[in-house]
């Protein structure tokens, strides 16, 4: 049972907001995201009021605690206006405690329409820009259904860093449709030259229930896409970004603070059609995680009262799995403690999946931390613990 202090502590908390539209749905995307029709506008006003009577009652149920981290996510966030995202954020920072300096991050899309409203959202109190850019090769970004082209990318960036945002995250794939190991090099130097405090650079991979897995796309041989990955990890270390987890790059200090929440099993509001929350609390001395989604479809979801799809309480034989699938990504991993201290269940329960994943150089040594071998085989290690 957690000693008394133990059950005092709660891990810190971060808050997802999900816009749920695009101008186009891109063949990759297993998201919950819907293309506007005949480029209609959204319907900002109503799901802001949705979206703030949604947030009024999650918030309800983490009072007292601080908010960490903001993640505005999508979908498209930057569709929605400047004044809309300021309603958004005066409302949560009215209704709780928020981290002083606090990150909060905007999905933005790098067409020339997002490109006017990026002074709008510095203004509104976004401190983070998270920029899609995929591919600088317009052919690529062809075939991966993207309505910018490279030039557009290459300005949207150029226009962040004028206007003063210090912290942009630039989104990058490699392993595309008809990619040569001399264009994937080649887009991820055009993003270094950049000189971003953060990258996340990631391989194409075919999702269920999206265009490119009814319709396969010509992807690169298996040796084109460790080269790319061999070298590409070199030139992202010769440019003085640290790799911290699976996909994800950054400056001394420029971690994305909302991620590294999610995978260190932080807890996690989630508010907009389709999100995710993760929420613990202590009762009665047993620490409770309770996951709760919301209504995927927009009318629907502006129609309800509490737009509440599903919720459940993680039963204990699924934390091991759901917490070793997160922490496992950091580079670092996390300190043994940690398993107790954000699952409320003892270590003694996983140290034979533990002690098995070590002996077969999965792990390392004390600490719950991927090897080499087992970050780059991360779903046999995984295994371990399914």
């Amino acid at each position: 049972m957690p000693s008394p202090i133990n059950q005092l502590l709660l891990p810190p908390l971060s808050l997802y907001i999900h816009i749920p539209w695009c101008v186009r749905k891109c063949p990759y995307c297993d998201f919950n995201s819907h293309a506007t029709q005949g480029g209609e506008a959204i319907p900002e006003s109503s799901y802001i009021t949705a979206l703030l009577a949604d947030l009024s009652k999650e918030l309800a149920t983490v009072s007292g605690r601080t908010l960490h981290s903001i993640f505005i996510g999508g979908g498209t966030p930057s569709l929605m206006s400047a004044a809309g995202i300021g309603e958004i954020l005066s409302f949560v920072k009215a209704n709780i405690k928020c981290k002083r300096n606090m990150e909060v991050t905007l999905e933005a899309n790098p067409g020339t329409f997002e490109q006017a409203k990026f002074a709008g959202f510095l203004e509104q109190g976004i401190n983070r820009l998270s920029i899609g850019v995929q591919s600088f090769d317009d052919e690529c970004l062809q075939v991966l259904g993207r309505i910018h082209s490279a030039t557009q990318a290459k300005l949207a960036i150029d226009k962040a860093q004028s206007l003063g945002f210090n912290r942009i995250n630039l989104d990058l794939m490699h392993g595309l449709p008809g990619q040569t190991l001399e264009k994937g090099l080649a887009d991820l130097q055009q993003a270094l030259e950049f000189d971003t405090d953060h990258l996340s650079w990631y391989q194409l991979t075919i999702e269920p229930n999206t265009e490119f897995h009814s319709r396969p796309p010509n992807l690169p041989d298996e040796d084109i896409l460790v080269d790319i990955q061999d070298q590409g990890q070199a030139l992202i270390k010769e440019a003085g970004l640290k790799q911290y987890e699976i996909s994800a790059y950054s400056k001394q200090g420029s971690q994305a603070q909302h991620n590294l929440n999610y995978w260190h099993f932080g807890d996690y509001i989630g508010v907009g059609a389709g999100a995710h929350g993760k929420v613990s609390s202590w009762n009665d001395g047993t620490l409770v995680i309770e996951r709760r989604v919301k209504l995927r479809q927009p009318k629907a979801y502006m129609a309800a009262i509490y737009p509440l799809a599903s919720n459940h309480c993680v039963a204990p034989e699924e934390l091991k799995l759901e917490f070793f699938m997160n922490v496992l990504r950091l580079q670092k991993g996390v300190t043994t403690a940690s398993y107790l201290a954000t699952t409320g269940q003892s270590l003694a329960q996983v140290e034979t999946a533990i002690a098995s994943a070590r002996q077969a150089g999965l792990m390392m040594p004390d600490r719950l931390q991927a090897s080499p071998l087992g970050w780059r085989f991360l779903n046999d290690l995984l295994s371990y613990f399914d």
